[in-house]
């Protein structure tokens, strides 16, 4: 009688001792792949789950994004411009059993795309692409590595070109080049202006030739706007042609026969 009950009470406690090596607790954001003799059994979800001790494996998986960066690295470009191009990018694991099976690290195999595929969009795209159309590039590069990801169970989700620096020669040529660009439009801007306000004077004068009470008018507004200034004296010569429109004939007709009497006198 006393040996089966040694062997109960041993039974007992190795399975007392396996228990704690038969639980596991999978979180919120992971999935847990179990592996029975090696070979796949299915996806634990989130929550307590008891596996058989020595026998089953749980690899787990992180389903949140996670980000990578893709160092700043030389690259040309396929107008032959070298530059130094660094990005990062988002991805996430959509299929565990994927991402536990079909790569060994999907993590470090993801960075490796990533750094090729930059490699190769920069490569084939021209400077002004680069610089001017960046979300065309980002979105090339999403593709290319999503394509190549999405066998191992990774899907891209983001991929952001964050820095393109350039030779320094290259920057001050581009400087140069945007300075004469502002110049050429203020040039234009300037001469546009130049012949609207041309076209305004032909008008006014168009308009005072037609009027000459208005072009009287003009004269003496200008007369007035000279007058304004009181710490100097102006002497004006005043054209009688335009008095002649303000006093009586009388006196323009006395004046001009005093003008010939003294002409005859002279003579």
């Amino acid at each position: 009688m006393l040996v089966p009950i040694i062997v109960l009470v041993v039974l007992a406690v190795f399975a007392v001792a396996l228990v704690p090596a038969g639980v596991r607790i999978i979180k919120q954001y992971e999935g847990g792949v179990l592996l029975r003799l090696g070979r796949f059994v299915s996806v634990r979800g989130p929550g307590l789950n008891f596996i058989l001790p020595y026998i089953d494996t749980v690899i787990r998986v992180d389903f949140r994004i996670r980000t990578l960066d893709v160092p700043s690295q030389e690259m040309i470009t396929s107008d032959t411009v070298t530059v130094k191009v660094n990005a990062v990018v988002y991805f996430k694991v959509v299929d565990a059993e994927k991402a536990v099976i079909q790569v060994q690290e999907y993590a470090n195999a993801t960075w490796q795309i990533a750094q090729t595929s930059l490699r190769a969009v920069i490569g084939a795209t021209d400077l002004e692409s680069l610089l001017s159309r960046r979300e065309e590039v980002n979105s090339r590069l999403q593709q290319i590595i999503g394509e190549q990801t999405e066998p191992w169970g990774v899907t891209v989700s983001v991929v952001e070109v964050k820095d393109v620096e350039l030779p320094s020669g290259m920057q001050r040529a581009m400087a140069r080049q945007a300075e004469s660009e502002r110049e050429r439009r203020a040039k234009v801007v300037h001469a546009e202006g130049e012949f609207e306000a041309a076209e305004r004077l032909v008008e006014a004068a168009t308009v005072m030739d037609r009027s000459p009470a208005a072009l009287q008018l003009r004269y003496l507004q200008t007369l007035a706007d000279i007058t304004t200034d009181r710490s100097s004296i102006v002497v004006f010569p005043l054209p009688m042609d335009i008095l002649r429109g303000f006093l009586p004939n009388a006196l323009f007709g006395n004046a001009t026969t005093q003008h010939g009497d003294q002409e005859a006198s002279d003579d």
